[in-house]
């Protein structure tokens, strides 16, 4: 079958709440887009909002500390991320799959030795328990269980990357903030959902596989690599999980490019047809984050510098007909376009995300 990078792009707006009907709650959201970065809240707070059906402000927090069917963790290529909690467990199934922290560079390039990362990696699952622990509480429960003192300057020094493996071993999430203060907490403490213990891997790659696959297909496996590990994943593994999930894709050529999708969506997405919408997406927006980097259908290689910043700083954007046609700044709404945009879509837009804004 052969469809286009405009059918493709309108379909996945419509399979990720942003045209069309909205979703139900912010656990509905993460779960579609297979996670909501969070480590600008105010992004995410904007991504849940214009995908649901009744924007909640305070939806979010509920899901969080209250409900814990959100959980708040380190995930995709070491970023913070909102989940459903139900699906961490895969997540952490999957990732731990490659153990980075335990290679020579990453350990010199940290500042740490092999022996105390291992410490580390012992010592947080025994203080971690029900209590979520401040970043300073957590340092000296470690000091004080390992009785190793020099432990305090690895983990004060750039610490937050120290913590990363534990979140992908399923050992560390975000607790509930204290006086300001970030809190952290065991998933297997604070998530009602949490199992006994981990899934295999070759199940839970295939669940993530095909979670992706319905909102961010058709793709490549070396797409799908870049989304989950940043590009770095065992090549033995990420073929185990196409290999697993084969009965249920079909190939399609996305003008003339061959990429797998789930063959329960092939049909609509045949039918799709291109999109002349025009919408806000706040930065950071899993619509350009799940998407290959070098998209040129997506992000027009001129543009590319505006909407991936320094720092990997990806900016709020406009698309239009599925592309980015520029990027807009939620201080003053101000716009700042790369191509001709129907006005009258345009301020629309403008003025729907202005109004959401003034909500949250």
């Amino acid at each position: 079958m052969n469809v286009t990078w405009s059918q493709v792009l309108a379909w996945r707006l419509r399979r990720q709440h942003v045209s069309g009907p909205g979703a139900d709650d912010p656990v509905a959201v993460a779960r579609r887009l297979c996670g909501v970065q969070t480590q600008v809240a105010s992004s995410a707070q904007q991504a849940v909002a214009l995908r649901s059906a009744r924007p909640d402000p305070g939806a979010i927090d509920r899901a969080l500390w209250q409900e814990r069917t959100l959980a708040k963790t380190w995930v995709m290529r070491g970023t913070l991320h909102l989940v459903p909690a139900d699906r961490l467990p895969d997540y952490c199934a999957a990732l731990a799959t490659l153990r980075f922290w335990e290679k020579g560079v990453w350990q010199r390039g940290h500042g740490v030795t092999a022996a105390e990362i291992e410490a580390i990696v012992e010592a947080v699952p025994k203080v971690l328990g029900e209590t979520p622990l401040t970043r300073e509480e957590l340092v000296d429960a470690v000091v004080a269980g390992t009785g190793d003192a020099h432990l305090r300057e690895a983990l004060t020094s750039g610490w937050g990357a120290l913590l990363k493996p534990l979140s992908r071993l399923g050992e560390l999430c975000y607790g509930p903030p204290r006086e300001g203060k970030v809190t952290f907490t065991a998933p297997r403490a604070w998530l009602p959902s949490w199992p006994a213990e981990l899934p295999p891997q070759e199940e839970a790659g295939v669940r993530l596989l095909r979670d992706y696959l319905g909102a961010h297909g058709p793709a490549s496996p070396e797409t799908f690599d870049r989304w989950l590990f940043g590009g770095v994943a065992k090549k033995s593994v990420l073929k185990g999980w196409f290999r697993d999930l084969a009965p249920e894709l079909t190939e399609v050529e996305v003008d003339g490019e061959p990429l797998k999708a789930l063959t329960e969506h092939v049909d609509d997405l045949a039918a799709t047809r291109p999109s002349e919408e025009v919408h806000l997406l706040p930065g950071f927006d899993q619509y350009i984050l799940a998407a290959p980097r070098n998209l040129a259908a997506l992000v027009p290689p001129a543009v590319k510098p505006k909407v991936s910043r320094a720092a990997g700083w990806i900016s709020p954007v406009v698309v239009h007909q599925g592309r980015v046609a520029g990027v807009w700044e939620p201080k003053d709404m101000s716009v700042e376009l790369f191509e001709d945009v129907p006005a009258g879509p345009l301020a629309e837009a403008v003025t729907g995300m202005r109004a959401l804004l003034a909500e949250l």
